[in-house]
């Protein structure tokens, strides 16, 4: 029996919502590798969202068969959860790697035809071409906030959208916790990980490291303005 992986991917909680969910992925491929006769060896999940870049788990997957060169096939539904980029082709071509697209019909290696290399070049490239454009309509969205006075993004800890005035406003409840958090930083007595803790054991609200760094970023922005 023959050594795969599985590789699930959906970019954000609309996806999950309109049927391409982890669940309704992992079931779909389970069952082609449990009809080809391939043993699943592991399973690597991406969750992606306009707040969380990268591939953590793409990147241990990388690296899981690096180490096991006896693996050498990835089961994925189609090519569009498994490339962001030129480059992830490529990575995955030079490890010389089975990658099995069952939604799409294509097995895809070294020793595939000419014309399956050609189809599956081109569905890459609509791939690419497809974040691309929601980069595009993003920051098009972003912008065309701004230009009508509504705060372009999500409001920052201690604020809240007021829609009927398309402003944003200090939210009652939060702002005693954004109060406290720059208080406690600027005492210079807490490291971003004190000062996590300490907000999670005063108010119960668990607040990741990246976010207390770019909101003291944001701040520092603002006052050398």
């Amino acid at each position: 029996m023959r050594e795969s992986v599985i590789y699930a991917r959906v970019s954000g909680k609309d996806q999950q919502r309109e049927g391409f969910s982890i669940p309704a992925q992992l079931k779909f491929l389970r069952e082609y590798g449990l009809r080809n006769g391939y043993q699943v060896s592991r399973e690597f999940i991406d969750v992606e969202t306009a707040k969380a870049t990268g591939r953590k788990q793409f990147g241990e997957m990388l690296a899981f068969l690096s180490r096991n060169p006896v693996c050498r096939i990835v089961i994925v539904e189609k090519t569009d959860r498994l490339y962001r980029n030129f480059r992830d082709c490529v990575t995955l071509e030079e490890m010389n790697l089975e990658i099995h697209l069952p939604k799409e019909g294509q097995i895809i290696s070294k020793e595939s035809k000419s014309q399956a290399k050609l189809m599956h070049g081109i569905q890459v490239v609509m791939a690419r071409n497809y974040i691309e454009n929601l980069k595009e309509e993003v920051r098009k969205g972003m912008r065309e906030k701004a230009e009508q006075g509504i705060y372009p993004s999500r409001p920052p800890l201690g604020y809240q959208n007021n829609k009927l005035e398309r402003t944003i406003e200090v939210d009652l409840r939060k702002a005693p916790i954004a109060k406290q958090m720059f208080a406690l930083y600027a005492s210079g007595q807490h490291s971003l990980m004190s000062l996590k803790k300490t907000l999670r054991d005063e108010f119960g609200v668990s607040l990741a490291k990246s976010y207390l760094q770019s909101a003291y970023s944001d701040e520092g922005n603002q006052c050398s303005r």
